[in-house]
């Protein structure tokens, strides 16, 4: 079993999981990595880059999903050996996860497929870091039992990644102590700064209300998490996917410097406590 360094969680560097939603064309992808690979220089964080060859979820038939899964990995493969950084794309049936381990480090279980006991197999077997996105619908305590999927097939690389709750037909809610939940499993916990702020369905695209990111983030650095995820896109408006809640790339420099510092300082406030 074969892990990168960059895909393992260093207590003293924030992790990072960033990019956009879906693969849009490889110039796109180099505009977004070349300001990651910025950012990992200046603000001492580990940038994993992450963009779905494919949306199996979409909110309607007539949502893009994919510019075709052979095209969309080589354009992964090729950011991944231009730039030197590991790539995270999520799965979507237990079939696809050997021929997409051959490009991704990181292997993400969508939030609707978390319970999903083959897919979660597929994806340890392949020895790959697997993030488990939470599901909308499931508390954070039993976040826990499908990591054990994963640990029980001999692979204890496993991330899980809060991104908000059901809170009616058409919105969702950060409920902070489920933070402070999955932390306890001893497994990472990432939170997903854009998808929690997600306006589920009611449209040919789910909404979304990105003023409440910068909050929702200062919040969860503050509950002790390991990582961040954050979609981030040159042209937000102009986005095939997630339009309404992607970062504008203008202002990730920013928002990390911000990060950064606020995760730097809860740390040291952890280890005061502890000594």
């Amino acid at each position: 079993m074969i892990i990168s360094e960059k895909t393992k969680i260093n207590p003293d560097k924030l992790t990072v999981i960033a990019g956009p939603c879906v693969v849009e064309s490889l110039d796109m992808l180099e505009e977004v990595a070349e300001t990651l690979v910025r950012v990992e220089q200046e603000r001492d964080v580990n940038i994993i880059f992450k963009a779905s060859y494919r949306k199996a979820n979409r909110t309607s038939l007539s949502s893009f999903s994919s510019l075709g899964d052979d095209i969309a990995l080589e354009y992964l493969a090729q950011i991944k050996k231009k730039y030197s950084l590991p790539i995270l794309t999520d799965i979507h049936s237990a079939e696809e996860a050997d021929s997409v381990a051959q490009v991704a480090d990181v292997l993400q279980i969508p939030a609707f497929l978390c319970r999903q006991t083959d897919i979660l197999i597929a994806a340890a077997k392949t020895g790959k870091t697997v993030n488990i996105k939470k599901g909308q619908f499931l508390a954070p305590g039993d976040m826990y039992k499908q990591a054990q999927k994963v640990t029980a097939q001999g692979n204890p690389n496993v991330w899980l990644t809060e991104r908000g709750t059901t809170f009616g037909y058409h919105d969702l809610v950060v409920d902070m102590r489920g933070l402070i939940v999955m932390k306890e499993s001893g497994f990472p916990v990432i939170f997903d700064a854009t998808h929690s702020v997600q306006q589920p369905g009611g449209g040919e695209q789910s909404g979304g209300q990105p003023k409440f990111i910068r909050a929702l983030t200062r919040a969860a650095i503050a509950t002790g998490i390991d990582g961040l995820f954050v979609e981030t896109h040159p042209r937000p408006a102009q986005a095939w996917s997630d339009a309404a809640t992607q970062l504008p790339l203008s202002e990730f420099l920013p928002f990390m410097q911000d990060n950064v510092a606020m995760w730097k300082f809860m740390k040291n406030q952890s280890l005061k406590n502890i000594s």
